[in-house]
């Protein structure tokens, strides 16, 4: 049995998504546990609603506080030690739960697991990853930093490679993931000296599979398998193409709602049409996850919905059975002992 710990609290809607989310996983998953964290009144409701109270492998843990979306990470990690968030994860570090999943605020819940969980050995921080779609049939791409350090130093984009490319070898079932860093160009010549260096400690790091540069729209093109760069790169990325894609699929709905040919054109393209938005809907890659930590904890969008928690879940449970913690853990000491001798 798999055994997931939910801040059912946590994000924009908090139970009215969380709840619904859980008892389809529990349906589709007869190996699935989950531990709903919160308020323990207000779940009970949920599941009243929903005539679920008796639903099997599924409990419920109180929490009598909750992290607000805008609260300070310190604050939180100070003042909220009964917050759902925090019981949550301390189920992980208590063995009671295998990972935690969360919506909440992403500095609180950064701040709080690598308080309570701390990093794998010889890791300095932990990394966030996701997946994100490429132009290839079937292939995806998986990205980090994504926001969880602003500032980063090579040493630390070359541990980002690191885990990056043992998630992605776990996870996609590759020998030897292609790593690229992000850059502003291809060349060697080009870039800061922060990726300049970090490229030159990659070039001769030969336990991963590195291969250069890459620019930003090559995140796309299926080119590599993971790109690396510092966290407030890949949050501007990152969102950037959220509200791209956004834009872009709104545009097309609006052209063909233009008048009543444009709406025929529409339906004679409606497979197609609906295709590109299930190939780049954000929910289907929802899911996070902190690499780099003693436990696994995946942070979910804080607006997602049902479909999209699912996904959360289920990158959960996927690095569970991959046990991604400790293969990080064996790797980054494998290079460690190569580096001493």
């Amino acid at each position: 049995m798999l055994t997931i710990a939910v801040d059912a609290m946590g994000g924009d809607h908090g139970p009215r998504v969380t709840i619904p989310a859980a008892l389809e996983m529990l349906k589709k998953h007869p190996n699935l546990e989950l531990i709903m964290v919160g308020d323990q009144s207000v779940l009970r409701k949920y599941l009243r609603a929903k005539r679920a109270l008796d639903t099997e492998r599924l409990t419920i843990q109180h929490a009598s506080q909750q992290v607000e979306m805008d609260e300070p990470p310190s604050q939180a990690l100070r003042t909220k030690k009964d917050s759902s968030m925090r019981v949550a994860i301390n189920l992980v570090k208590e063995g009671r739960a295998q990972a935690c999943v969360s919506a909440g605020n992403t500095g609180a819940l950064m701040a709080t697991a690598r308080f309570v969980l701390k990093t794998v050995p010889n890791v300095n921080r932990p990394a966030l990853i996701s997946v994100l779609p490429t132009d290839r049939e079937n292939e995806d791409v998986r990205v980090l930093d994504l926001g969880a350090n602003v500032d980063s130093s090579p040493e630390q984009l070359v541990e980002f490679a690191v885990m990056g490319s043992v998630l992605t070898s776990a996870i996609e079932e590759i020998d030897e993931p292609r790593v690229g860093l992000l850059n502003v160009g291809e060349e060697e010549i080009k870039g800061n000296d922060l990726v300049k260096k970090a490229a030159e400690l990659l070039t001769n790091l030969h336990d991963i599979n590195y291969v250069g540069f890459v620019e930003g729209d090559h995140i796309y093109r299926g080119s590599v398998d993971v790109v690396v760069c510092d966290g407030f790169v890949g949050n501007v990325a990152l969102k950037a193409s959220e509200g791209l894609a956004k834009m872009l699929l709104q545009q097309i709905k609006d052209g063909f709602n233009r008048n009543w040919l444009t709406k025929l054109s529409g339906l004679a393209a409606l497979h197609v049409l609906k295709n590109v938005a299930k190939r780049t809907d954000p929910a289907r890659y929802n899911g996070a996850s902190f690499l780099g930590l003693q436990g696994i904890v995946i942070k979910s969008h804080g607006n997602a919905n049902v479909m999209a928690y699912q996904n959360a879940i289920k990158e959960a449970m996927l690095e569970v059975e991959k046990d991604v913690p400790q293969r990080i853990s064996r790797k980054v000491g494998k290079l460690l002992q190569r580096e001493d001798a």
